[in-house]
């Protein structure tokens, strides 16, 4: 558990820090620490590699040291001339404390549902885009590079187009990587644990933020972690790492934007400026998220009075102008990524838009059953909708993003397929992102029927009735759903039989192996398609393939997967090894997906007098390539 404690300690003490410089205080700190963090890492990493420096601990520590100057200096300028911003008040000792009782509750359910899917810390995920992230933050520790290209010149080295990629996510886990220890699996793993808790914490300080009841933030961290197409389903699918980290920390554009609006101040800008680049850092359709996210706000606001739209416009102008100049490496990167040859094919439509509309209210995307008792609370929060006071603004964005998700998940028509590119037409996407304003219309639901039931039993006590409604939410879904929310997220690491799996562990004993073999700045031959991607996550030695990706690979990667048995013939070869110094070979167990057995340039390789065996299990062989 070492490295779940270090992965807190990376991703709480900069932002924690740097808001309490600039004066946040309260559960508005504790909620908008994590995103911070990522805003301080995520503007660190691009703008030391522009200037030529590494990227380690000590690069993150320094520049949170400048991040928290800049947040007191901005603080004590704002207080000279504004008074400090209210508390919220609202909820008396005893509601922070079960407020913070059923927050630390979900964080450990959520957690271990995720553990119970991954079987341990340090399993290997399985999934297409986990190979990326893993490799990605091996490269950023082992190299320094905190560039926005960085991350892809582990696969796409040589002529090869350089990859944008926003690597927040990536620069705090090999900053967590380095002062560990761990492998890079269990880097991945201790920051996908994090995962549930962070996304309740999220929506308690949203509740907290727009002075809902203490009870509704109660309810909101237990229905947070609830729901299988929240985050598990991302942790199964890919896993969507970055996507997934960037849908917890979505609801806190709501709660920097309404902080700032409601005390147009340089403080509070300075907060809302680090939030929308944090979430852009973290990734690029994380900030559309939110816009989306919270762009309802700004419609309650404005329809409580005209007046306040020209005022609201002219105070976000000087946030958006700032925000540009700071994270310009990031929108241009993505802006270049829109407009490069990398293919966009999107995903095909799902079925029809009412049968996505039943999967939505039944909180059902690709499991056999229905999370019924969040159905019925979501039920409960429609009825009571007309209660949700400052919160109601979360219908409009339920509403927003649930169309979204049904006209991804039921079209592909060309105007879909473009407004949609940002999160690649994933319906999968659209449907966890419609899952969280779902959450907080079922936590409304909860908290209200609290409200209905003491009101009509007045002699007993409230807080006994809240306990009542919230302990039989948990018991009635089985414990908010644990067990079949583990099992989602196990189909992306665990199978009954070890050899069924992508990345069997007899593949990653040879991986570990070929790093005590090879010296440093040796390469490896291997296949695109076996498990032996992950090789340098693993071991530091670096392949020729380093991801499944077949788009758009260096001319030397293609060569040799096209001709490498020809190696004693072929000049051509001879010198792409020479280029690349692979000095090796690994093999795994060829991938059983049609159509992908080894490369043709692999096949047959034993016996080749070029090729010295040194090692064998029963999932992969190392050669030696020999002088």
């Amino acid at each position: 558990m070492l490295s779940v404690c270090v992965a807190i300690a990376v991703i709480a003490v900069p932002g924690l820090l740097t808001g309490y410089a600039a004066g946040v205080r309260g559960w508005a700190l504790a909620g908008l620490t994590p995103l911070l963090s990522y805003a301080v890492g995520g503007l660190t990493g691009p703008w030391t590699a522009a200037a030529g420096l590494s990227f380690t601990p000590l690069t993150y520590a320094v520049s949170t040291v400048v991040f928290v100057t800049i947040a007191s200096g901005v603080r004590k300028l704002t207080v000279r001339r504004r008074p400090p911003e209210p508390g919220p008040g609202l909820w008396a000792r005893r509601g922070h404390l079960a407020v913070g009782a059923c927050l630390l509750f979900a964080a450990v359910i959520g957690g271990y549902a995720t553990l119970l899917g991954l079987g341990h810390l340090g399993a290997l995920p399985q999934g297409f885009d986990a190979v990326y992230h893993g490799n990605a933050v091996r490269y950023i520790a082992d190299t320094g590079d905190g560039g926005l290209f960085g991350t892809g010149h582990v696969n796409w080295y040589g002529d090869a187009a350089p990859v944008f990629y926003p690597n927040a996510y990536h620069l705090l886990a090999a900053v967590t990587y380095r002062l560990s220890g761990a492998s890079i699996p269990e880097v991945l793993d201790a920051n996908t644990v994090l995962l549930p808790g962070l996304l309740a914490l999220s929506l308690v300080t949203l509740v907290r933020e727009f002075r809902g009841r203490a009870v509704l933030a109660g309810a909101v961290a237990l229905t947070a972690v609830a729901p299988v197409m929240g985050v598990y389903e991302s942790m199964d699918r890919g896993p969507l790492l970055p996507f997934a980290l960037g849908l917890t920390l979505t609801p806190l554009s709501a709660v920097a934007l309404r902080r700032y609006l409601e005390r147009v101040a340089p403080d509070t800008g300075l907060v809302l400026l680090l939030a929308a680049v944090g979430l852009l850092c973290v990734h690029s359709s994380t900030l559309f998220g939110g816009i989306l996210f919270a762009g309802p706000l700004l419609v309650q606001r404005w329809l409580g009075g005209w007046r306040r739209i020209g005022r609201d416009l002219l105070a976000l102008l000087p946030i958006a102008v700032v925000a540009l100049l700071v994270a310009w490496l990031q929108l241009f990167g993505a802006l270049g990524l829109a407009n490069s040859a990398v293919p966009y094919y999107g995903w095909p439509s799902e079925w029809r838009a009412s049968t996505a509309l039943g999967a939505l209210l039944g909180f059902q995307h690709q499991e056999p059953h229905p999370q019924i008792w969040l159905s019925v609370a979501l039920f409960l929060g429609i009825v009571f909708f007309a209660r949700a006071g400052a919160l109601r603004w979360i219908g409009l964005t339920a509403a927003v993003t649930g169309l979204a998700y049904m006209a991804v998940a039921s079209s592909n028509a060309p105007l879909v397929m473009a407004l949609s590119r940002p999160w690649w037409d994933d319906p999968y996407r659209f449907f966890a992102m419609a899952a969280v304003p779902l959450c907080v219309l079922a936590a409304h639901g909860l908290a209200e029927t609290q409200a209905w039931l003491s009101s009509r039993f007045s002699r007993i006590p409230a807080v006994a009735v809240a306990v009542v409604v919230l302990l039989g939410f948990v018991l009635l879904s089985n414990g908010l759903y644990f067990r079949s929310n583990g099992a989602r997220v196990a189909a992306g690491y665990q199978a009954a039989d070890p050899s069924k799996l992508r990345v069997t562990p007899g593949e990653a004993a040879a991986m570990e192996e070929l790093g005590q073999l090879a010296k440093p700045g040796e390469w490896a031959m291997n296949d695109r398609f076996d498990g032996t991607a992950w090789t340098y996550a693993l071991s530091g030695v670096r392949t020729v393939a380093a991801h499944y990706d077949e788009t758009l690979p260096p001319s030397d990667a293609l060569l040799l997967a096209d001709r490498f048995r020809d190696y004693e013939t072929d000049p051509a070869v001879r010198a792409a090894v020479r280029r690349l110094n692979v000095r090796w070979v690994i093999l795994g167990k060829p991938s059983t997906e049609p159509g992908k057995p080894y490369q043709p340039g692999l096949t047959g390789l034993a016996g080749e007098p070029f090729l010295q065996e040194v090692w064998r299990d029963s999932d992969a062989v190392i050669y030696r390539l020999r002088p």
